[in-house]
């Protein structure tokens, strides 16, 4: 009777562990790096400035979502309207009320692609300069804008987002009675301060 070829069937079972060993390994180095491409917050802040011949108005928000996926070089800010804090309760009355009709249009979206992400060493501290081009929704108007920023590494595990630019009201149907047309700007000045970190 011939022996079973019993050496054949124990290199082939230790094959067999190797090759799931190594697959369960890149399984956890891909879902790694999934996450690691990809920045969030729901913390981030945006502030704006109104100059106006007869009245300074400022107001913050502390409450923005963002999110940037590196690896699609694309990503997006949500933020929340009637999160703005003014330094006048009425201002910011008016801003929600009458300007903003903030139950009605509660957010505001910026969706953008960066055009220049591999620019950025996300593994080398620095502050990059960077391109965005998108497109602002507010209210009921949607507008496609290019926003140049910046995005600060420094370490592996966040980044900080920098970018100012400015928004007309009318060009977004934010009605402006001629009451108050001294006391708004006709340009809005807007700063992005963001920190955001991998999940």
């Amino acid at each position: 009777m011939p022996v079973p070829p019993i050496i054949n069937v124990t290199v082939k079972t230790a094959n067999m562990k190797r090759f799931f060993f190594l697959a369960f390994l890149s399984f956890l180095f891909i879902s790694g790096a999934a996450h690691a491409q990809q920045y969030l917050t729901r913390t981030g802040q945006v502030t704006f400035r109104s100059e106006a011949p007869e009245e300074l108005i400022e107001a913050q928000n502390n409450d923005v979502a963002a999110q940037l996926i590196v690896s699609e070089a694309k990503g997006q800010f949500i933020i929340p309207i009637k999160s703005f804090k003014f330094k006048k309760a009425l201002l910011q009355e008016h801003f929600n009320e009458n300007y903003m009709e903030s139950d009605t249009y509660p957010k505001a979206t910026y969706r953008f692609t960066i055009e220049d992400i591999r620019n950025v060493d996300f593994q080398k501290p620095g502050r990059y300069p960077v391109r965005t081009n998108g497109v602002i929704t507010l209210k009921k108007t949607a507008k496609t804008i290019r926003v140049p920023g910046y995005i600060v590494v420094s370490n592996g595990d966040s980044i900080k987002v920098e970018a100012s630019f400015s928004l007309s009201p009318a060009d977004y149907d934010i009605q402006i009675p001629k009451l108050v047309e001294n006391k708004i700007a006709k340009n809005i000045e807007i700063n992005v301060r963001s920190t955001l970190s991998k999940p």
